[in-house]
């Protein structure tokens, strides 16, 4: 039985499952783009598709454009505001539509493959798509919010040295309904979809009346921040985040909603004109030698590069300050004089920024080590003094390999054959 055809675990019973790790040597690979499998066979998945592809979908299954255009807007209020899976239990749609659009559609979700739960509370899943490639997400809870770390990609091709990530092939790009998916999934295992039924519409007088109410959230806060560099799949993480922020649906502001990249300079005004999140920048070194090491990246787009790129970012000022991301190395970027020199760039390019110190969360066959607790400290310390906020994170989710850079899933690149079979399978099943 293949991972993508084994039934989905529901919360909140959390299983405590140890994550498979497997090393595979990372290299640069180019994005994989293929089609991936429908997870309905021949039924269309209406997750991530926008107001207007579900309306086309209703459309092109038979629907008149009038009925498409109200059923669409149904169903998305369903999927996106309800959390609703089965059409059955969209109470004002026609009962005798119901089943035509079961057997044409799904409002589907990744499958669980593992679920872990942190002593302090941080959830990891291990999810697989329709293909059986697996992908991990991360829940943070905290008093004043709840972040949910979000993945982006199968694998990396950055290959950041400190990073579990970069360990894995690029694999591909997940769909927009697959990043969608996970802030579904993650509402559903939270148990935080409103309560109550809109029974009672003018086509389905036949429902009993039902109450509905909103509740408070758990889930705040989105950080694309997981497996992946966002902005090497732009134009899916740009859909899903377009879908997030919606104000019909799960309307989440963006505001609330931080991009992270490693520097893909081409690419980071783009995501400031056409998405608009907040920015945060993994930087984790001051000097050229010491990046190129650990970023490999830089060796594309230098620090002076990727500093003018984050002074022109759109929107960005000091109530949405730019967050770099430093990762603490111990003898490798963590003297008073990286500090010092992190200051200066910061002043010299006038970005209204704040530094996030990340203590080193190790994995197995890491090349480095944290730095001491008080190196942190002074770190920050010379920071702060020179009047810019440098907060260092509380790491969380150790224990279950849940911690920034720890995240890794145990999917193997296809091969072209195998690809080939893939879409044929899906071309088969379609007719």
């Amino acid at each position: 039985m293949r991972v993508a055809d084994t039934p989905q675990l529901r919360f909140p019973a959390f299983p405590i499952i140890c994550a498979r790790i497997m090393q595979i040597p990372g290299h640069i690979d180019p994005v994989i783009t293929g089609t991936v499998p429908l997870r309905g066979g021949n039924r269309v998945d209406l997750v991530g598709l926008t107001r207007d592809g579900i309306r086309a979908a209703l459309e092109g299954a038979g629907l008149d454009a009038k009925a498409a255009k109200l059923r669409g807007k149904q169903i998305w209020h369903w999927i996106y505001h309800r959390g609703v899976t089965d059409f059955d239990a969209m109470t004002d749609i026609a009962k005798t539509m119901r089943p035509w659009l079961t057997e044409r559609f799904i409002v589907g979700r990744p499958t669980i493959v593992t679920a872990q739960v942190s002593n302090d509370g941080t959830r990891k899943w291990l999810l697989a798509a329709a293909d059986g490639q697996e992908y991990e997400m991360v829940f943070i809870p905290d008093a004043d919010r709840g972040t949910l770390c979000v993945s982006s990609q199968v694998g990396c091709t950055l290959n950041c040295r400190f990073c579990h990530t970069g360990t894995m092939r690029l694999v591909r790009n997940l769909a927009a309904g697959e990043i969608v998916g996970q802030v579904l999934l993650a509402r559903d295992a939270l148990g935080e979809w409103p309560k109550g039924t809109m029974a009672g519409g003018a086509d389905d007088e036949d429902d009993d009346a039902g109450h509905y109410t909103a509740d408070g959230r758990m889930l705040t806060n989105i950080v694309m921040m997981g497996m992946g560099e966002p902005l090497y799949n732009f134009d899916e993480v740009k859909s899903a985040l377009k879908i997030v922020m919606d104000g019909d649906g799960l309307a989440l502001s963006k505001r609330r909603i931080t991009l992270s990249t490693s520097g893909v300079v081409p690419m980071m005004a783009r995501a400031g004109e056409e998405i608009g999140v907040n920015l945060a920048v993994s930087l984790h070194a001051v000097s050229k030698e010491v990046r190129d090491e650990i970023v490999p990246l830089n060796r594309k787009y230098g620090i002076e590069e990727l500093l003018a790129a984050c002074a022109a970012y759109p929107g960005a000022n000091n109530a949405r300050r730019i967050t770099f991301e430093y990762v603490m190395l111990k003898d490798k970027n963590d003297s008073d004089r990286d500090a010092r020199e992190l200051v200066r760039l910061i002043k010299q390019y006038r970005l209204p920024a704040k530094v996030n110190l990340i203590p080193f969360n190790p994995w197995p066959g890491a090349l480095y080590e944290c730095s001491s607790p008080e190196r942190v400290r002074a770190f920050s310390n010379i920071i702060f003094e020179s009047g810019i906020s440098a907060p260092i994170r509380t790491p969380r989710g150790r224990d279950i390999m849940a911690a920034c850079g720890q995240l890794k899933s145990a999917a193997t690149k296809p091969s072209r054959a195998e690809l080939d079979r893939i879409a044929e399978e899906k071309q088969a099943a379609l007719g």
